[in-house]
């Protein structure tokens, strides 16, 4: 399951922390590569035609296989695959998590992601001046509806696509991590999102999310601690 790989990311991107996942999940032995996409020399303009991360450039067989953002690192990882790793064999199960999967690349970077990461974290990156308070409020009530949602779906199943780990918990993971970093998640209201995200937190290919730091800015206490 090792294939000689370098996947090139930010590492407070939400795509970029998905692909992390997926790949650490998956056992895929790869390299890294920070970026920063907002940059004019950042070499992704090379590898992606978009400019934006991740992208993940694996050499197989003597040929090389560029393949840019998640949705294309999620499909590698089940192609190369004997049998299913990151997406349930039960029919169902698979509609629910690509059903969500879709939900988090629309509705969830629209109404959280661009408003509050933008805020919090491409402000200070590209020196837009400080967060502004009403984009803040309105982003946050965004969050509050999202994150009720999802508290649902962990109440009445062990992931949130069924019964078993798949895309959807780790594209899940890749948002939520980062607005856990700022400390945008008060996760006493959400209790069984709580119970689902520490199991997360637990599983090796997590670990290397919990040492990123973000330039000026600590994480929340609680960010690295598996049982808060």
């Amino acid at each position: 399951m090792s294939a000689p790989a370098v996947l090139y990311h930010f590492a407070f991107h939400p795509g970029s922390r998905t692909a992390r996942l997926a790949l650490g999940e998956a056992r895929v032995d790869f390299g890294e590569e920070l970026v920063k996409p907002w940059e004019e020399d950042c070499p992704l303009f090379d590898l992606n035609p978009s400019g934006m991360p991740p992208v993940l450039s694996v050499t197989e067989k003597g040929k090389t296989l560029t393949l840019c953002e998640t949705e294309a690192i999620l499909g590698w990882i089940e192609d190369r695959a004997k049998g299913d790793v990151l997406m349930p064999a039960d029919m169902a199960e698979r509609a629910e998590t690509r059903r969500l999967a879709t939900w988090f690349n629309r509705r969830f970077i629209d109404e959280v992601d661009a408003v509050l990461l933008h805020e919090r974290m491409e402000k200070p990156l590209l020196r837009l001046g400080p967060p502004e308070a009403r984009m803040l409020r309105e982003g946050r009530d965004a969050l509050r509806v999202h994150l009720a949602m999802l508290e649902g779906l962990a109440a009445g199943r062990e992931w949130l696509a069924g019964r078993r780990l798949s895309q959807a918990d780790l594209i899940a993971a890749g948002h939520l991590s980062v607005l856990d970093y700022f400390g945008e998640i008060t996760w006493a209201s959400y209790p069984s999102l709580k119970t689902w995200y520490s199991k997360l937190k637990s599983r090796p290919c997590f670990r290397p999310l919990l040492s990123d730091r973000f330039p000026g800015v600590h994480p929340a206490t609680w960010y690295a601690d598996l049982d808060f």
